[in-house]
């Protein structure tokens, strides 16, 4: 397909749903075969979080700088003041954050994804997902995706579609990328916690409202 042919489609596509995930968002055509195909084609409204940097930048136009996760975990998970110090970074952190107008921006975020079975009637791929982890400097981010659709299926172009099915049932993994437009949830936009795998490890979690989903195959 003629590359101004697909960024027409996902132009529109970007423009479907501003105000929540329709019961069929995650049914979509995989459109671009690499990120930064995908990205290239981003409207402006939309801010990719892909990487560290921009991740970072993001976070400071909201809280401005990171947390002091060393006086927050103090001795550690069991340490008596260790919930209440988190609850009150949290708290602090929400009021101030309050009436900030990066929380209306559109963003976009990455999950991991892999093809599974083959639906004929929806001519796609079931898809199995889970979150990606981004350590930066302001700890682990881990984007947490509310109102999520009830199905994903990604629909391969028809050109692809027998060597897909060939290779998944030679016993590939197919894996995709999972991106999640939406926007944060102004009461409770990010979460800051501790890792369950690392001690000590600070995490991140901002909290969004899902409008579209986008599929990428990766290369």
């Amino acid at each position: 397909m003629p590359t101004f042919v697909v960024l027409l489609i996902l132009s529109f596509l970007f423009q479907v749903s501003s105000t929540g995930a329709q019961e069929d968002a995650g049914i979509s055509r995989i459109q671009f075969e690499s990120l930064s195909q995908f990205a290239s084609a981003l409207p402006n409204d939309i801010q990719l979080l892909d990487d560290a940097i921009a991740i970072e930048g993001f976070l400071e136009a909201l809280d401005g700088y990171p947390p002091d996760w060393p006086a927050i975990y103090g001795r550690g998970h069991h340490d008596p003041g260790h919930d209440d110090r988190l609850f009150q970074v949290n708290r602090e952190r929400d009021e101030r954050r309050a009436g900030n107008p990066a929380l209306a921006r559109r963003i976009a975020f990455r999950w991991s994804g892999e093809l599974s079975r083959f639906d004929p009637e929806k001519k796609g791929f079931s898809v199995t997902l889970g979150p990606v982890f981004t350590s930066t400097r302001w700890g682990q981010v881990r984007f947490k995706a509310d109102d999520l659709p009830g199905e994903f299926n990604a629909i391969p172009p028809a050109d692809s579609l027998d060597q897909l099915l060939r290779e998944i049932a030679a016993g590939k993994t197919i894996e995709i990328a999972v991106i999640i437009v939406g926007r944060l949830i102004p009461d409770e936009s990010i979460v800051y916690d501790f890792s369950h795998d690392q001690d000590g490890i600070g995490l991140i979690m901002p909290v969004v409202r899902v409008e579209e989903v986008h599929y990428v195959l990766s290369p």
